[in-house]
């Protein structure tokens, strides 16, 4: 497997990696922007789009702004509402996954910046019903998550007339480069199917044999084509207008407002998704049996890039994560309604073959790792020059840890 010489992305990354004559990867090369590009000049862009889409009437919202208890949730609502002086609605899609310190964070976030959030908690006994039918499909527990988050921004923009949409960082642009900051590119149905939804709109899903109608998913179905023309939408992504740096973002929240974090079980990032027991857990031990790497790599090619890690340090993160199994399995397996044999024969027929070899009935092996590519040949010819030191805090508990799945909003499904 081909890693990039710079960060340590492998050439089977799902959003389409490429890779120049020096070995450095699209993603490294795109990054470069960051350090180039006057953002200064980028932020009053956003503002004039900003002041574009601000409600003269005062009788409906700014923008709606996607929230959760996690990731850069605080740092987007601070900025529409604190700095740009925005009247911004938030609406969250309810995971079923939520850890205690989640749903903390997203009470705060409502109550500190006085906005109103709107919640979409989906029958849990058809996202089970999903969940089923997405693993035999894709192998994918998360998908249920992914839809609702992309989609019901996207349904509440359209009931409520509100034609401003603000996303924050961009992932094909962050992780592989497969756009340019000065593209300006927009949330669109098409990116959101090939690359959140591993290739599945929600009609598709639609399986009389696992009773899965139409009418079920009706919460992750996207808006007609004409429905969006006819209000106007428009998805902004904040990362092409402001120099996003999630590590520094977080620490200005937590020490602005208390954003609460957490250890997480398979990667060193500790400010990113401590909302849900499955994301850095399940889901991402998912990735790693199909793709043979995880949420580690990822994190550490951010901080590579941002030049708080080496390369060399950031394989060692690798090296720390990657084989850990997640925590929440068996919870994950009784909530579903599956044996552990079960869930690795679902997951198996999805490992990436350039990468995995079965070594017999029940073991697969890696083939490479980024773990062997160390002293590749060009690594010091472009290797960026460490910077900053790469330390995540960790909050301490305000409450002991509850070994359920948390769903606000609903009545839980047992």
């Amino acid at each position: 497997m081909k890693y990039c010489t710079r960060c340590i992305y492998p050439a089977n990354h799902p959003l389409n990696i490429t890779f120049d004559n020096e070995g450095v990867c699209s993603g490294c090369r795109v990054h470069e922007e960051k350090d180039i590009l006057d953002w200064d000049k980028r932020i009053k862009k956003l503002k004039r789009i900003l002041d574009g889409f601000r409600n003269k009437s005062k009788e409906n919202y700014d923008c709606i702004v996607p929230v959760s208890g996690a990731r850069d949730s605080y740092f987007i609502v601070h900025t529409i509402k604190n700095i740009y002086k925005m009247n911004p609605l938030l609406v969250t899609y309810n995971k079923q996954y939520n850890t205690p310190i989640g749903i903390r964070n997203l009470a705060y976030l409502k109550t500190l910046f006085d906005c109103d959030l709107l919640t979409l908690t989906v029958n849990p006994k058809i996202v089970k019903k999903i969940t089923k039918v997405t693993l035999q499909k894709m192998g994918s527990m998360y998908w249920h998550c992914l839809a609702g988050q992309t989609v019901f921004p996207v349904q509440t923009a359209v009931r409520f007339k509100i034609p401003l949409i603000i996303w924050g960082g961009h992932q094909g642009i962050d992780q592989v480069g497969m756009f340019s900051h000065l593209d300006e590119v927009e949330m669109t149905r098409k990116y959101r199917k090939e690359h959140d939804l591993l290739d599945y709109e929600a009609e598709d899903l639609i399986d009389q044999q696992n009773y899965l109608s139409r009418e079920d998913l009706t919460p992750f179905i996207y808006p007609h084509d004409k429905e969006i023309e006819r209000i106007g939408i428009r998805g902004i992504y904040l990362s092409n207008y402001i120099r996003w740096d999630s590590k520094k973002q977080h620490e200005d929240m937590i020490k602005e407002y208390g954003y609460q974090t957490a250890a997480q079980t398979r990667t060193f990032d500790t400010y990113n998704d401590v909302d849900c027991f499955n994301y850095s857990d399940v889901h991402d031990y998912i990735k790693f049996l199909k793709l043979g790497y995880g949420k580690a790599t990822d994190h550490a090619v951010r901080e590579i890039r941002l030049k708080r890690l080496t390369r060399e340090e950031g394989i060692n993160q690798v090296k720390n994560y990657q084989n850990k199994k997640p925590q929440n399995l068996q919870l994950f397996l009784d909530w579903i309604g599956m044996t552990e044999l079960g869930f690795y024969f679902l997951i198996d027929q999805f490992r990436n073959l350039k990468i995995w070899r079965k070594s017999s009935e029940h073991n697969w092996t890696l083939k490479d790792s980024v773990t062997g590519h160390i002293r590749d040949e060009g690594v010091g010819k472009v290797r960026l020059t460490k910077k900053d030191s790469c330390v995540f805090q960790v909050s301490a508990s305000k409450e002991p840890r509850v070994n359920s799945y948390i769903l606000f909003g609903k009545g839980m499904d047992n």
